[in-house]
């Protein structure tokens, strides 16, 4: 058992999952600022100065608040303010991944590409040669 862990250890599955899932959470936060600090305001002047992160419907009679923060200290609401930001944050994200992914990819093609070029371009080890060599006469007999 402990064999088979050092060798799952050794493939580096674990370390790879540990650096993406905090490389991950760091990009998560640039894709967050991104949209809060960058797109959203430009998408709510476009829109006649619309801040989606105060978008609310209270849920109770109780809440009339102005601000996101205020109503929710007043009682339940549904933000789909923040929802619509979200949904921002989750499609910028998946499409720069999807480029990600597509570029890897390509890059894997690419060296696949080369490596059979180069290994149909080398000739055949010497052992190798001497072997197909003997093949030939046993099959001429």
């Amino acid at each position: 058992m402990l064999n088979e862990f050092k060798a799952f250890i050794a493939k580096g599955n674990v370390m790879d999952l540990a650096v993406g899932v905090i490389i991950g959470g760091a990009f998560g936060g640039i894709v967050k600022s991104l949209v809060d600090d960058i797109i959203m305001p430009i998408v709510g002047a476009i829109f006649g100065g619309f801040d989606f992160s105060n978008y609310f419907v209270g849920l109770s009679s109780a809440v009339n608040a102005p601000t996101l923060a205020g109503a929710r200290a007043q009682g339940a609401v549904l933000a789909y303010g923040s929802f619509i930001t979200v949904l921002i944050n989750f499609l910028i994200l998946a499409w720069i991944i999807f480029l990600m992914v597509k570029g890897v990819n390509t890059l894997r093609k690419q060296v696949e590409r080369k490596n059979e070029t180069v290994a149909e371009a080398a000739p055949p080890a010497a052992d190798v040669q001497l072997l197909t060599e003997i093949r030939d006469l046993l099959a001429k007999r």
